[in-house]
């Protein structure tokens, strides 16, 4: 095995993995509280969707989209419940789930916040913009490692030019 490879083994699990970009834990509203008080809360913990349970089960998620969508066009958000405007089913992806299979998962739904379980439980929650950085950084140390690698290369390249030369 190359010292590329190698390296690239040990590096690449530390941010392969959707649990090393979600943020924890997921802030939940109950079903039948009112859209206003889920648009409160995520303004207050500045986040942009809320976790919705039924007798303490996740049962769907609130987004800013489905604020604006479905209940500040009309309705007042003071009479309309969670339940009406949530999004449903509740999509999730595992936390041990590659960064690409979750980006994917996004994709295909037309999702941009995806909660998180381990071993069943909702434990986080996950974004677009949370897995753009994760695959930055993934990015970023093989573009260094490839980096070092040529640079190593070209120098070893050099040291052995300047060997011959001088037995010459």
């Amino acid at each position: 095995m190359s010292r590329l490879t190698h390296f690239l083994g040990e590096i690449l699990p530390l941010v392969y993995a959707v649990s090393h970009v979600m943020s924890r834990p997921l802030i939940t509203v109950d079903v039948e509280s009112y859209a206003h008080d889920a648009m409160k809360l995520m303004a207050e913990k500045d986040i942009g969707a809320v976790g919705v349970t039924e007798k303490g089960e996740p049962v769907g998620i609130v987004t800013e989209r489905d604020v604006l969508k479905k209940c500040c066009l009309g309705a007042s958000c003071m009479k309309v419940k969670v339940r009406e405007i949530m999004s449903r089913p509740l999509v999730t992806t595992d936390a041990e789930t590659p960064i690409s299979e979750a980006m994917k998962v996004m994709i295909d739904k037309n999702i941009r916040r995806l909660p998180v379980t381990e071993k069943g439980e909702i434990v986080g929650i996950v974004t677009q913009e949370d897995l753009m950085r994760g695959t930055l950084t993934v990015l970023s140390t093989l573009t260094g490692t490839l980096t070092q690698g040529l640079l190593l290369a070209t120098l070893k390249r050099r040291e052995l030019g300047k060997e011959v030369t001088n037995q010459a």
